[in-house]
């Protein structure tokens, strides 16, 4: 719901030939999230996470000046990132981009954005955490240049107990 039903690779004819529905949407952009986006933030967030935040950690997050950005194209809100700023540093609290539009390289996009505002914000560093079971997201942040700092031992919640986190960090 919320998303289209648009599915990675469905599309349909057009003029007799067939055209990717995600391709006929405009180009993503990166725009800062505001009050009106959140019924649609947290519908991604909790489609796409076993452990989402919840309104009132985004509610929060806007309140008190984070840098809370979404991604969009003309039809769809395809993801969103919240980011902390402070002391040369940007920290990746909240990377998240809507089930439907995965693997179709909108996560690389809403990174580069996100590093492109923190540099913009004087960041020259940035940091993140992923889940250790979380492959794809681990390949994409080492494909973009984070490198693997250490593990922070049972940081997030799991469905038996507690997972570790894998802290990454790349120079901006």
């Amino acid at each position: 719901q919320g998303l289209g039903g648009l599915v990675p690779g469905a599309g349909h004819r057009q003029g007799g030939r067939h055209v990717s529905a995600l391709a006929s949407s405009a180009v993503p952009r990166l725009r800062p999230m505001r009050d009106t986006d959140l019924e649609r933030v947290i519908a991604i967030e909790l489609t796409a996470y076993d452990f989402p935040w919840t309104l009132g950690i985004f509610h929060d997050c806007l309140r008190y000046g984070y840098t809370c950005m979404v991604f969009e194209n003309d039809d769809d809100l395809l993801g969103y990132g919240v980011l902390s700023l402070g002391a040369n540093e940007c920290h990746l609290l909240n990377i998240c981009i809507a089930p439907a539009f995965q693997g179709c390289g909108h996560g690389t996009q809403l990174i580069d954005g996100l590093l492109d505002v923190a540099r913009t914000m004087a960041a020259r560093v940035a940091f993140l955490e992923v889940r250790a079971s979380n492959h794809a997201a681990y390949h994409v942040y080492t494909k973009m240049g984070f490198n693997e700092l250490g593990v922070r031992k049972n940081y997030y919640p799991a469905n038996h107990g507690r997972e570790d986190a894998i802290l990454l960090a790349r120079e901006l």
